[in-house]
């Protein structure tokens, strides 16, 4: 459920990024408890009569009763919700939020940790850091980071900040695609030949018990390949992909025939319906044509707002850059994504 949210302070982050801290009021804060790495949907109906939501993770460390949330964004071209945070968003407006959900998280423990992040992939990687080295003294991280320029480059104080405070425990890492250092990596991408041959000169990737991959597709992707060939069980990589709004790929090449009528049962916060789907629609457009408070974010299979577990009947997901395979497995499916292929089809919310 959406929640008026006020907004505290909007910090320039870069010249095309900001930090935006919202207030939650004391009644909200058990609701608005999250994990490191996970992302909170805002939503804005005041966009020439349409409703416009867009996932921002959060940075901070992690609160079982947040007072705040913080969260950072970086303008896209013609982005409706970046635009507005960067250009007119300001202390004092209120902003509709649901309650945080995402499952690119890590729950604080001993172990030597790493992440390859691009941009503003930083942002869930911060509050993982930040919590997991505030709260397990035996615990080590190694953060790999890929931006265009330092000018360019999204919380570069409050790593710097992190650094001071846990010397022995993070390693900081970063290249530059557009700009030369004066020490540390030569200027280039993160690509996966060069990761394969980076990092084992940096660190002991056998020896990494978890590794978090964010931000474009790009670099998320090369990054999976990279550690494929070193070794590392696919089971210890996690990763989450930015730009939910142009999502790069192709979809499904080959749809599967949709039956010729077909019935979508859902159940949400404990309530059940059966509606007919209309041609061609998605699981998710069925359900909100019945359903307005159905949850979902990007509609572009990126963010996992609208994650369902599958109870009965076939469906075809178009693309998933959200879902684990486990989950997969399990019968989870994203709804936005998802199109029936039975001539009955029921998920759950809930589950």
């Amino acid at each position: 459920m959406f929640h008026p949210l006020q907004v505290t302070a909007v910090e320039q982050l870069t010249e095309d990024s900001v930090a935006v801290t919202l207030a939650v009021p004391p009644e909200l804060r058990t609701a608005y408890r999250y994990e490191p790495g996970q992302h909170i949907a805002l939503r804005r109906t005041d966009v020439g009569g349409e409703e416009v939501r867009r996932t921002y993770s959060l940075c901070a460390p992690a609160s079982e009763a947040p007072e705040t949330l913080r969260i950072g964004v970086r303008g896209v071209e013609g982005g409706v919700f970046s635009t507005y945070a960067l250009k007119e968003l300001a202390v004092g407006h209120s902003v509709e939020v649901l309650p945080p959900t995402g499952r690119f998280t890590l729950a604080p423990r001993a172990g030597y940790f790493a992440a390859i992040v691009g941009g503003s992939g930083i942002t869930p990687v911060l509050s993982i850091v930040a919590t997991l080295l505030e709260r397990e003294p035996e615990a080590r991280f190694c953060l790999i980071r890929s931006d265009r320029s330092a000018a360019s480059t999204m919380f570069l104080e409050d790593l710097a900040d992190l650094k001071d405070r846990y010397p022995e425990r993070l390693q900081l890492v970063h290249a530059f695609s557009r700009e030369e250092q004066a020490a540390g990596l030569p200027s280039g991408r993160l690509d996966a030949e060069r990761l394969s041959t980076l990092l084992p000169a940096l660190i002991s990737v056998d020896q990494v018990d978890g590794w978090y991959l964010c931000g474009p597709l790009g670099l998320v992707e090369g990054a999976t390949t990279s550690l494929r060939e070193l070794g590392v069980p696919r089971t210890k990589v996690h990763q989450e992909i930015f730009h939910a709004d142009a999502p790069t790929g192709p979809a499904t090449a080959v749809r599967a025939a949709a039956p010729a009528s077909a019935t979508v049962t859902a159940t949400l916060d404990g309530r059940s319906g059966s509606w007919p789907a209309e041609g061609g629609e998605s699981v998710l457009e069925t359900v909100l044509r019945n359903r307005a408070d159905a949850p979902y974010a990007c509609k572009g299979g990126v963010c996992g707002t609208c994650r369902v577990k599958l109870l009965d009947g076939d469906v075809q997901m178009d693309r998933n850059y959200a879902l684990e395979p486990e989950e997969v497995d399990a019968g989870y499916v994203l709804a936005c994504q998802s199109h029936p292929t039975t001539a009955t089809v029921a998920v759950d919310f809930d589950a």
